[in-house]
């Protein structure tokens, strides 16, 4: 009777990862997409005031790390982040595979993750640089400009964060009230 219910939860457990997966593959065509458009309506010059003086959209090439920084790698900077964002998408996915069903946090969170990291290492395969073009910015400060992939690493380590720091606060209950 119990080996039933143990092949249903690990069919369900596969479907919800493949959901997970799914929503990813999903931020990472919206990226991609993004990208397109901007090449084509920004490359030129052709910047966009979306809200003024908080949005734009700004046609720039990265060819460093995040928020463009080490950009003087040249060609061996560009493999180097390439074989880099390899080895954390590996890692994320198998930080995703091993993770428990229950845990939507954290799945949530691989998948921005994979999303992000996967959206910007197509980028640097195919063109060598990774394509930024929203700009946000408030009066004379300006946050370094992204992509959709960097907002979904963002987004994926934030809630990696959270857990970390709910997960810390539960130990200490846990342990104050033993």
């Amino acid at each position: 009777m119990s080996e039933p219910r143990l092949i249903e939860n690990s069919a369900t457990g596969v479907g919800w990862r493949a959901g997970y997966l799914l929503a990813a593959f999903g931020i990472y065509m919206a990226d991609q997409a993004s990208k397109a458009w901007a090449v084509r309506a920004l490359r030129s010059g052709d910047d966009r005031t979306i809200i003024n003086g908080f949005l734009d959209f700004v046609y720039t090439e990265n060819r460093g790390i995040a928020f463009g920084q080490l950009q003087e790698g040249g060609s061996f900077g560009r493999w180097f982040f390439v074989i880099l964002a390899l080895a954390a998408a590996v890692a994320v996915l198998y930080y995703f595979v091993r993770t428990p069903r229950n845990d939507d946090r954290i799945l949530g969170a691989c998948a921005l993750l994979l999303a992000g990291i996967t959206g910007n290492l197509t980028d640097r395969v195919r063109l060598g640089y990774v394509i930024d073009f929203i700009s946000v910015h408030a009066g004379s400060y300006h946050w370094p400009t992204f992509n959709v992939a960097d907002a979904s690493i963002c987004l994926g380590a934030g809630l990696l964060a959270w857990d970390l720091i709910l997960e810390g606060k539960r130990e200490k209950r846990s342990v104050a009230s033993q």
